[in-house]
């Protein structure tokens, strides 16, 4: 977690902020791991009831959930069949990973592969399959703003391993199908997408990961109370963008909680 802009903004509209590190990632990926890897998207339920049933106890207050590009297709999925999803009362999503930027045509075939393959050899591997001009876009040391530690976050990003890639699809696959999520639920994305070879302008003015145009049409059917809101020039995470446009997404953010959770400062 390398965004305290972000948990200073939840403090200072009046809401408690924290942080979850899954299981192999950041803080959590222990020496003899491999980084993000799961073969189950439910494997990470765990640790997001903990969490929200110590937080339950600690405020007595709604809480709302936050989560970005996996995170937000984790998130989305526990809201779905999670055990303390009762717990929550909004969930909102970041640039939310709910369809792979990939052909139709392969993401008809990825299901079927991944799963044979990452079936008989469990930690088989892809290397090179996302573009390192994004996080050379974020980290300071290139052309960006942001700190980050790159043994957790490298720029050239970690192999995609084809059991992740198979759970993914799996989640994709049933959320697009078949969810009913019963919280309120606001869903942010940038205006374009912008798959870049190299270094360019646009690659601080698009979402560079996810094509925007799945997350418009899968976003609305995930719940019965779903707003969508796009913000123009954001980044794939919206609030590493720059500042004016994350300053316009804080704002957009803030407004809906307000107008749906009035915070009792009594």
């Amino acid at each position: 977690f390398f965004h305290p802009h972000v948990s200073n903004q939840f403090n200072f509209h009046g809401y408690d902020f924290y942080a979850l590190e899954l299981r192999k990632f950041g803080n959590s990926l222990l020496k003899h791991q491999h980084p993000n890897y799961c073969r189950s998207i439910a494997e990470y339920f765990a640790e997001i009831s903990m969490a929200l049933t110590e937080i339950h106890q600690i405020c007595k207050q709604p809480i709302i959930l936050f989560g970005h590009s996996t995170g937000g297709l984790i998130a989305s999925l526990y809201m779905n069949s999670g055990s303390e999803r009762g717990l929550v009362s909004a969930l909102i999503l970041n640039s939310p990973f709910l369809e792979m930027n990939i052909s139709k045509f392969s993401r008809l075939v990825i299901p079927l592969i991944t799963k044979t393959v990452a079936s008989i050899l469990p930690y088989s591997k892809i290397e090179n399959t996302v573009s390192p001009v994004y996080n050379q876009s974020l980290h300071k040391d290139h052309y960006g703003e942001w700190d980050f530690n790159l043994d957790w976050k490298p720029i050239n990003h970690f192999p995609t391993y084809l059991a992740w890639l198979s759970a993914i699809s799996e989640v994709q696959t049933r959320l697009k199908k078949h969810s009913t999520i019963k919280v309120p639920t606001l869903i942010m994305h940038s205006s374009k997408s912008f798959i870049p070879k190299t270094m360019c302008t646009e690659a601080h003015t698009s979402d560079c990961v996810l094509n925007v145009e799945h997350i418009r049409q899968i976003g609305p059917k995930l719940g019965k109370d779903i707003t969508m809101i796009e913000i123009k020039d954001a980044l794939h995470d919206i609030f590493l963008s720059k500042e004016e446009v994350r300053n316009r997404a804080f704002e957009e953010m803030f407004g809906w909680l307000e107008e749906r959770f009035p915070l009792n400062c009594e």
